[in-house]
């Protein structure tokens, strides 16, 4: 019998750096080869969840940006949103202090949390860093919830070549 796949919740800046121009600033250029690099050689590895939320904050912006980015998700499982994924996000919300724009980020952690996805995938690591991580484990800990591990394409790559030399 086949071991089944880690899951994965692949957040907004993932399609995001993968499907925008070139960008001649540094550190974007290489997050978005970084990005690219995971999806053609790594994405496989895993089951890919992703959510409405994903699919609404993909949808904004320049409509042929926003095509590009729709179309990278297109496939990928769509986790429907419930009354446990809401509340959740509104204690992550008041938890970690976050502004009001960036709440949906707690709407993409209490779904993976939620549905018990291994990875959240993000470059989002402001509202969902380490800081963050540190403070949502300990909430989730004291409540008996599960708790994914945040990591980026590059942490994450990082970590599966370390498992390669186990």
């Amino acid at each position: 019998m086949t071991k089944p796949l880690p899951s994965m919740y692949v957040e907004t800046t993932i399609p995001s750096y993968a499907t925008a121009k070139a960008s001649r600033d540094i550190i974007t250029a290489h997050r978005q080869a970084v990005t690219r690099l995971f999806w053609e050689n790594e994405r496989h590895k895993y089951d890919l969840f992703t959510s409405q939320f994903v699919i609404d904050e993909c949808s904004r912006g320049d409509k042929e940006a926003a095509n590009r980015r729709l179309d990278f998700i297109r496939g990928i499982t769509l986790i429907p949103e419930n009354n446990t994924i809401a509340e959740l996000a509104e204690a992550y919300f008041e938890l970690l202090e976050i502004p009001e724009r960036a709440k949906a980020d707690c709407f993409h952690l209490s779904v993976c949390v939620d549905t018990k996805i291994h990875y959240l995938l993000s470059w989002n690591c402001s509202h969902i860093g380490m800081v963050s991580y540190a403070k949502v484990y300990e909430y989730n800990n004291k409540r008996g919830l599960w708790t994914p591990k945040f990591l980026t394409p590059e942490i994450l790559m990082e970590f599966e070549r370390e498992k390669d030399y186990e």
